[in-house]
C-alpha cells in the first residue's frame, strides 16, 4: 500500500495475524512476534495510533481500526501470495520462500500482484494434473540442461 513504511506495514500485518489467531494483541506478543524490544511496538503503536490505524487503551490491546485492518490484511494476503509462489510454483524451501515473501511484499506493483495470483491459481488448479512446464522447469534447475523439447516448442 502507498503512503506507509515497510515497517508500519510489517506492524500492521503482525497484530491481524495476531488477531487472526488471538482475537487480541499485546505489547508482548507483537515484540514477540517481531523479534523486537517492548519499547519498539510501544513507539510503532503510538505512531500508528496518530494515523487512525490501531486504537490502544493505556496498558491494554492493540486493535486495529478498519482503516487499519485493511491496510493489514492487504499486507498478509501479498505475503502470502508471495509465499505461495516462491514455494509451490518455484519449488524453494519453505524457510528460503518465508523469508523473501516478507522482503518482497513491501515492493510488489498491482500489475505483478496480479500475475503471480494468476500463476498461482493456474498452478493450484491443475494439481490433479500434472503441470508439465514446472517440471521441465523444475528439471532445468536441479540440473542446468533442459529437458527434451515440448510439444509446442520448435528449436527448443
Amino acid at each position: 500500500m502507498v503512503g506507509y513504511s515497510q515497517s508500519e506495514e510489517d506492524y500492521l500485518e503482525t497484530l491481524y495475524v495476531i488477531q487472526l489467531e488471538n482475537k487480541v494483541a499485546r505489547v508482548k506478543d507483537v515484540a514477540q512476534a517481531l523479534d523486537v524490544k517492548m519499547p519498539s511496538v510501544v513507539a510503532a503503536v503510538r505512531s500508528l495510533s496518530e494515523k487512525g490505524l490501531v486504537e490502544q487503551e493505556r496498558y491494554g490491546h492493540i486493535e486495529l481500526t478498519k482503516k487499519g485492518e485493511k491496510v493489514g490484511k492487504d499486507v498478509y494476503k501479498r505475503h502470502q501470495l508471495l509465499y505461495a509462489f516462491l514455494h509451490e510454483v518455484l519449488g524453494l524451501d519453505p524457510c528460503v520462500a518465508e523469508e523473501d515473501a516478507c522482503r518482497m511484499e513491501h515492493h510488489l506493483s498491482p500489475q505483478t500482484r496480479e500475475r503471480i495470483l494468476r500463476i498461482v491459481e493456474y498452478v493450484r488448479a491443475c494439481k490433479g494434473d500434472e503441470v508439465r512446464f514446472l517440471k521441465r522447469f523444475m528439471h532445468f534447475v536441479n540440473t542446468g540442461e533442459m529437458p527434451e523439447p515440448c510439444l509446442g516448442c520448435t528449436g527448443c
